[in-house]
Parts: C-alpha cells; structure tokens; sequence
C-alpha cells in the first residue's frame, strides 16, 4: 500500500469544514466528469473516528495517459477555482493510482484492476457513499 503511505504520515487537520457542497468538493468531482473518469464514488468519512480526511474521492481511469489527465486536471482546476494546492500527492511516476491530498479531502484516480485489488470501498463500508455518473 506504498500509495496510503502519505495518509498515515499526518496528522488530521481540520482547515476548515467541509461538506458535498463545498466549492473544492464540487470542483473535483466535476474535474473527474470533465476527463471522463468513470465509476466515480464518494464515501464519507466525517463520522468515523479514525479516518484521515472528511471524504476520499474515488474514479478509476482505463489508461495510465488518463490517469495523469485526470490527476492534472484536479490539480489545475482546485488551484484555478478554489485557489488551492494539494497538500501531498503520491504515484505519479508509475500512474497506476495517483492519490491526490487535500486534507481534508483525498482523490485516489486509479485503474479498474488496482480499485478491485485494494477494495477502498470495502475497507471503508461503515462511510456513507454516493455515485456519480461519469
């Protein structure tokens, strides 16, 4: 799990609250639209006690190539319309899941066969979660 690496490493920060409606939340989710990532999840975190961020943005990508669109894109979009960067991002070298860190909300873009292999859902079950249509 090389790539969860940067979430054990912090500590939780609380910058500021976080909800689906926030300006950052809606800017990835419609990132991800916008580069066609596809079965696109949320799981809430905000009541389990131990999670590491507020929600975990979860898409998968068919390509290596729209991986790093995908990844991009976030980025530039949040820096663009939120004035934000993300505080760590991991897997950009062999863009198979690219984690991308905002505190309090983390994106994990990754291929359908690495999403079946680490089951974040599954790990995660207890969050509530919502479906986005790619």
């Amino acid at each position: 799990m090389e790539q969860l690496s940067v979430l054990s490493t912090r500590k939780r920060q609380r910058v500021a609250q976080v909800t689906k409606n926030s300006r950052i939340y809606k800017t990835i989710i419609e990132a991800i639209q916008e580069k066609k990532g596809e079965n696109i999840l949320s799981l809430d975190l905000r009541k389990i006690h131990e999670a590491v961020a507020d929600f975990f943005i979860i898409c998968e990508a068919r390509s290596h190539v729209q991986i790093k669109a995908i990844a991009d894109f976030i980025e530039e979009e949040v820096e663009k319309q939120c004035g934000e960067g993300p505080y760590k991002q991991e897997g950009r070298q062999a863009l198979q899941w690219v984690l991308i860190d905002y505190v309090n909300i983390v994106v994990h873009v990754m291929l359908p066969e690495n999403r079946k292999f680490y089951k974040l859902e599954e790990m995660w079950s207890d969050a509530a979660s919502e479906e986005y249509k790619d």
